[in-house]
């Protein structure tokens, strides 16, 4: 268990065990002999235990060697009613701790008044004060050689910092408050050194959306400004950069992050305004994205870089609640696959896509298969969830084969959570250092046997936790017992063979972890999105405009970010579906009213719109009658026509129809894609046939033989003037040509006209009016092709 892995056993040397021991009874004595001279346990027990506060607010250096002077400063409150008199502050020296539990029980009692430290540096190394009055701060800055700390053998030593004094109501000395911390004491090179991997996370929460501004540049919108307050100098993550340039660390980058940055760099990214509009981002926010991208990449140089998969996708909530929606470990894939181009793109060097790393380093079965599922065979671990069970006397080494060609990396549980919390006080801060630096060498001092240690501290430290990092590993670096090492270097480390390598089962997953997850709805929410995008791709003349935005939003609404902020998550995974579906809208069809049919056969237009910047095609339009026996669409039930249409522009398609008999049909327009798939939604129309009916045909029969009379009673009113002049010209004029019927001679203007026959034609009826402003004329011009009046969309 852990406790057997605290305890400093056998594989010491015994010289050294020798010495723990001399060193524990030689600085018990002396304690002993100081808590005789303490104050009657009573009157030390009247007094509260926060009459008086100590802050450490600095203690330097924070690992003295021999001939180190060490300076403490800080501040001591009077918390009670009573005025405290005859005060000083005074040092104290405690045992040396054996174990790592033993650093562990200090830091858990570290204000508690019972028990006391050791023995009080005496001399002039104090700090004296007439009076503290209530609720008032004093400062106190004590600097006292080393060597007159009588520390002893090199280790981890118990130190505190002590104010006595007295009261009106108890009038003797006494010790009103004390606040403990360590020592570090290895004054000269250890013959073994720890090799010591510490994480420096670059990782922010999503700040980009799937959206992009109107025009042919594919601005990107943010959904806040909060990236640009996190870049600029005293910002979270300029401080991370500018500490961490320094320091032998290996760097973890989110992918999300640079393209991010690189994004605002550009100047032409956008905030959201109000009612739903957009507006550019700040321009001096452009150049503080290039001058921290610029100090990156100065940073990183030389150093090793781990990238993660794009947007760290939450691999917990992935492996409980997300393998069982089709289609969610394809996007752990994706986000792998874009990582390792997106950190060479902006930052120019190739970083390492080998690791996992779940959530504070817990893990179960499920969580180590999908962990690895996207290609990456090193999942990095805490000490916590991957725990000892074989006794070991001392901390084992970080790397442990678990099966399956995979390697977990596991981390050390105390040093990589010793930087949580507020740390915003300088005496905060000065704790975690001393306790971090204490366990680190408590480790070294376990065994002679070289391990490699890893610290994987929180995801998104704050600016004032970084400081605290970087102070700690700064002394860690110019120490005496640990030297740093890659993180890839540590995973390929010899494993020690006692070391457990089986993994927690997932009822030992912690449940404050499982219960910040993402739900099984978000991962269904995200298959919905998924399709909506796979269906809208394959109409685009350019997929890249839309596939790439979509992808990586797709990817941020996995991130590991969101824990914690459900509500937040909702909303954007609610926001991206939301404007997928506002763009696939702007390819639709549009409305039609209600069509009239006068005759046998016409043609009806449909209008297709297209408010994209860019062409569609890849469509088919279908035009389906209800009622085929009383409308036929080209001659059958329904008719398609490839649909192609440029940007911003629509596009009237017409179909042939053919009506058998009158009355009202109802025809369905429908877009599919090319594989069968409906796009959009329908629109459906009435149609009123009118066929030709006896009524109409006995009117124009009757036309017809008013014609034939007509001309009949022309031809012989024609016969008899022939006659007549017949007669008068006498029988000379017999030869004469005349006018009879079928006569070759006769003159053609005086045939009796043949009454044309009416043509079996129809057309859309002119006698009513459409009734939406959006359908054309009846078999005329075209409809409209912009009918709303938005113009010109983009697809983003």
């Amino acid at each position: 268990m852990a406790e057997a892995a605290d305890f400093q056993g056998t594989s010491a040397s015994p010289a050294r065990r020798w010495l723990r021991r001399t060193g524990a009874l030689l600085t018990g004595a002396p304690l002993l002999a100081g808590l005789l001279q303490l104050p009657a346990a009573a009157p030390a027990q009247a007094a509260s235990a926060d009459t008086v506060s100590v802050s450490l607010d600095s203690l330097t250096p924070s690992a003295p060697t021999d001939g180190d002077t060490l300076t403490v400063s800080g501040t001591v409150t009077n918390n009670g009613r009573q005025t405290v008199t005859a005060a000083h502050v005074g040092l104290q020296v405690g045992p040396m701790l054996n174990t790592r539990s033993e650093i562990d029980s200090v830091a858990q009692r570290s204000d508690e008044l019972q028990g006391g430290t050791g023995v009080e540096v005496g001399g002039k190394y104090a700090e004296k004060f007439a009076k503290l009055s209530p609720g008032v701060a004093e400062h106190f800055s004590i600097s006292v050689p080393v060597d007159k700390l009588d520390l002893g053998d090199d280790g981890v030593y118990e130190f505190g910092v002590s104010l006595s004094g007295q009261t009106a109501a108890q009038p003797w000395d006494q010790l009103l408050g004390i606040q403990r911390t360590f020592l570090p004491w290895q004054p000269s090179e250890a013959d073994t050194k720890t090799k010591t991997t510490f994480l420096w996370p670059l990782i922010s929460t999503v700040h980009m959306t799937a959206k992009t501004g109107a025009g042919e540049l594919q601005t990107p919108v943010f959904r806040d400004d909060t990236l640009a307050r996190e870049l600029a100098p005293g910002g979270r993550l300029a401080q991370m950069v500018a500490l961490g340039k320094d320091l032998d660390i290996t760097w973890v980058i989110d992918p999300d992050l640079l393209a991010s940055v690189d994004a605002m760099a550009t100047g032409n990214y956008r905030l959201p305004g109000d009612g739903g509009t957009t507006t550019p981002g700040p321009k001096d926010h452009q150049a503080i994205a290039k001058q921290w991208l610029a100090d990156l990449q100065d940073a990183v140089t030389g150093k090793e870089v781990v990238a993660l998969p794009f947007a760290d996708p939450d691999l917990a909530s992935l492996a409980h609640n997300g393998t069982s929606v089709t289609g969610s470990l394809s996007h752990l894939k994706d986000a792998t696959d874009v990582a390792a181009i997106t950190v060479k793109t902006v930052l120019h060097v190739t970083p390492s896509t080998d690791f996992a790393w779940p959530v504070d380093g817990a893990v179960d079965p499920a969580i180590m298969k999908v962990a690895t599922s996207a290609g990456a065979d090193r999942v990095i671990a805490r000490s916590d969830s991957l725990q000892e069970t074989a006794g070991l006397p001392y901390t084992p080494s970080a790397a442990r084969p678990v099966g399956g060609g995979t390697t977990a990396v596991v981390s050390d549980a105390r040093l990589s959570t010793a930087f949580e919390g507020d740390l915003t006080k300088a005496g905060s801060a000065t704790l975690s250092v001393q306790e971090f630096l204490a366990q680190s060498l408590e480790v070294n001092a376990q065994t002679d046997k070289q391990r490699s240690i890893v610290v994987a501290p929180q995801r998104m430290p704050t600016g004032s936790q970084a400081q605290a990092m970087a102070a700690a590993l700064k002394t860690l670096q110019d120490g005496n017992w640990s030297q740093s090492q890659d993180l890839g270097a540590t995973a390929k480390d010899k494993p020690d063979p006692n070391a457990t390598t089986r993994i927690p089962s997932a009822s030992s997953y912690p449940s404050s972890l499982r219960s910040q997850e993402l739900p099984q709805g978000a991962f269904e929410q995200i298959a919905r999105t998924q399709d909506k995008l796979n269906s809208f791709q394959v109409i685009l003349s350019d997929q890249s405009r839309v596939v790439t935005p979509f992808g990586r939003a797709i990817n941020r609404e996995m991130s590991t970010s969101w824990r914690g902020r459900s509500a937040e998550a909702e909303g954007f995974r609610n926001g991206v579906e939301k404007w997928l579906d506002e763009l696939a809208d702007q390819v639709n069809l549009i409305q039609k009213s209600e069509t009239k049919l006068s005759g046998r056969s016409a043609t009806i237009p449909v209008t297709v719109q297209n408010n994209l910047v860019q062409p569609v095609g890849h469509l088919v339009l279908r035009l389906t009658s209800s009622m085929p026996t009383r409308l036929k669409i080209g001659g059958k039930a329904y008719s398609e026509q490839p649909v192609e249409i440029s940007g911003g522009h629509s596009q009237s398609v017409k179909f042939t129809t053919s009506a058998n008999a009158n009355g009202r049909v109802t025809v369905v327009a429908q877009l599919y894609t090319e594989d069968g798939q409906p796009y959009g939604d329908a629109v459906s129309f009435d149609v009123k046939v009118t066929e030709i009916t006896p009524t109409v045909m006995l009117v124009i029969g009757g036309g017809v033989l008013l014609l034939v009379l007509a001309g009949f009673r022309m031809y012989t009113q024609r016969k008899r003037a022939a006659a007549r002049q017949a007669e008068e010209d006498g029988p000379g004029t017999a030869g004469q040509a005349t006018d009879e019927p079928g006569n070759p001679d006769a003159p053609a203007d005086r045939l009796p006209e043949k009454p044309a026959e009416p043509e079996e034609t129809g057309s859309v009826s002119e006698a009513e009016a459409p009734e939406h402003p959006s359908d054309p004329a009846p078999d005329t011009a075209p409809e409209s092709p912009d009918p709303s009046g938005t113009g010109e969309r983009v697809d983003r």
